[in-house]
């Protein structure tokens, strides 16, 4: 044949299978960009976004107030960091596969007060990003039907991020556990090294990678069951997926990676959550034993994880509601929602003041994890009319999450925040961040993935392009020294602009 006439052909053949590629993904994500529209917005409705009109289904309850906001307990190194945050992004790079290193065991976190902290007691500050798919059906990170995996998580550590939030499904989990790899959905053409691997392949290829680039993981039971929409289930368990099978996925997961430090942390369930007239199929807070009690089960699911691995940290994240009077309803009989403080899904940790987990000889492993929205996820009680930081304080942070942080109880991770940068969103951004930046607290931005149909994402919808003015506003809370981001590994520097704990605290 002439040798022309092949490389027509071979070149024809790679724009096939890339188009082809090109169009599975489409599908995929315009599945993901329904299923994922209106992330946990709560009250007295579960403000679901309907697929046919884009419009909130159900009106919103009035939530709770507090008269002893504060908004000062700042730290000055703090504010100066944040301040200074003049890193420069190189983006000049060869995305290639990274030399993979050992897994190594020094590298574990521990609490003390309201601070995460290494080995030798130095503070560190968590400051990463949400990448979902693991939990949609994926069975791999969404966008990979466009975008290059190595990439991709090159540029994550490039841009300053130190840990990934990566949500699951226990019922993926609980396959790999069984023997049964489902395959992945990727684009073979851009990922083709991939190529032969199976979801779990693939996804200790990328602790490798990330192990290689500096950055750590945080394992997010996000749902039971394997669904795009799965985290609009109330609880841990459904009719398929059992609290035994919950627990044993995260056992499972912790036992596997004992020896790794990439994994630092498991978020041990997204968004528990349930209004009062659904009974037993609410998250309660409470010093019961029921199946649905949250506290009660985050108590178990944390030692399902520390009894295989003792040196990870466990987030907790709170519930939808609270008895206003926990004395006459701490049974939550009453069904009437004006008996009930709410509050995102998962944001509310009222009960830790009354009921605060119990981890026995693991409690410097225990870190609370609120989630926060703005007004374009769900208009909320306090975003009617005009609303400030000390609104907000008052109304929201203070009594259901913040005074956990000032009370010195334990520190806090926000899993979950962001969204556009329009208004009237971006106020609530403006805040959110100014809470950050004064407390330093641990954040998981959300997220990453294009396909987040209420909040947008990092990266536009080819996956590769970032939102520039959406990093510009994110960056400031990214844990740097004015000069370099600061990775959380002790020897491997955070990608090429970035430098190890190591190399900070030397």
């Amino acid at each position: 044949m002439n040798k022309n006439l092949k490389i027509v052909i071979f070149i024809l053949l790679f724009i096939i299978v890339f188009l082809l590629g090109m169009l599975l993904g489409m599908q995929i994500q315009g599945k993901w960009d329904k299923a994922e529209t209106n992330k946990s917005a709560s009250g007295s409705a579960e403000a679901q976004i309907d697929e046919e009109t884009g419009e909130n289904s159900d009106n919103q309850n009035d939530a709770s107030t507090n008269d002893s906001a504060t908004n000062d307990t700042s730290d000055d190194s703090v504010n100066e960091t944040a301040a200074t945050n003049h890193v420069s992004v190189d983006r000049d790079v060869d995305y290639g596969a990274m030399d993979v290193p050992e897994p190594t065991t020094d590298d574990w976190l521990f609490t003390d007060g309201n601070k995460i902290v290494d080995a030798d007691g130095n503070e560190v500050w968590l400051t990463g990003i949400n990448w979902f798919g693991y939990n949609t059906g994926t069975n791999t990170f969404d966008g990979l039907w466009a975008s290059d995996l190595n990439q991709s998580i090159q540029e994550i550590a490039n841009h300053g991020f130190n840990v990934i939030r990566v949500p699951f499904s226990a019922e993926l989990i609980l396959q790999w556990a069984s023997g049964e790899y489902p395959d992945a959905n990727f684009n073979q053409a851009t990922n083709d090294y991939l190529v032969g691997m199976d979801s779990l392949q693939i996804f200790e290829y990328v602790i490798g990678q990330c192990r290689a680039n500096g950055l750590k993981l945080i394992i997010d039971i996000h749902c039971a069951e394997t669904n795009a929409s799965g985290h609009m289930v109330n609880l841990w368990y459904t009719d398929r997926i059992s609290t035994d099978d919950y627990l044993y996925a995260l056992s499972w997961m912790a036992d596997r990676y004992k020896n790794d430090d990439t994994i630092i942390a498991y978020d041990l369930k997204n968004e528990p959550h349930g209004k009062p007239n659904e009974g037993n199929g609410a998250a309660i807070w409470n010093d019961s034993k029921s199946e649905n009690n949250w506290k009660y089960t985050a108590e178990r699911a944390a030692n399902a994880v520390l009894s295989k691995n003792p040196n990870v940290l466990v987030l907790v994240e709170g519930t939808e509601i609270y008895p206003i009077d926990i004395k006459k309803n701490g049974d939550y009989a009453s069904t009437n929602e004006d008996d009930y403080y709410f509050n995102w899904w998962g944001g509310n940790l009222r009960g830790v003041a009354d009921y605060p987990v119990d981890l026995g000889k693991y409690q410097n492993k225990l870190v609370y994890s609120p989630h926060d929205y703005g007004p374009t996820v769900y208009e909320q009680p306090w975003f009617q009319g005009s609303y400030t930081y000390d609104s907000l304080m008052k109304d929201c942070w203070h009594d259901n999450w913040f005074y956990i942080h000032e009370d010195n109880i334990a520190p806090l991770l926000i899993g979950e925040w962001g969204g556009f940068m329009t208004e009237p969103n971006i106020i609530w951004m403006t805040y959110m961040r100014e809470l950050i930046q004064k407390n330093r607290l641990n954040h998981t931005f959300w997220c990453f993935n294009a396909n987040s149909g209420d909040t947008g994402g990092m990266v536009l919808d080819d996956f590769t392009t970032w939102d520039e003015e959406k990093y510009a506003f994110v960056k400031e809370v990214l844990w740097n020294n004015g000069e370099k981001f600061i990775g959380l590994d002790h020897a491997i520097p955070l990608g090429i602009n970035g430098i190890s704990l190591g190399e900070y605290y030397k």
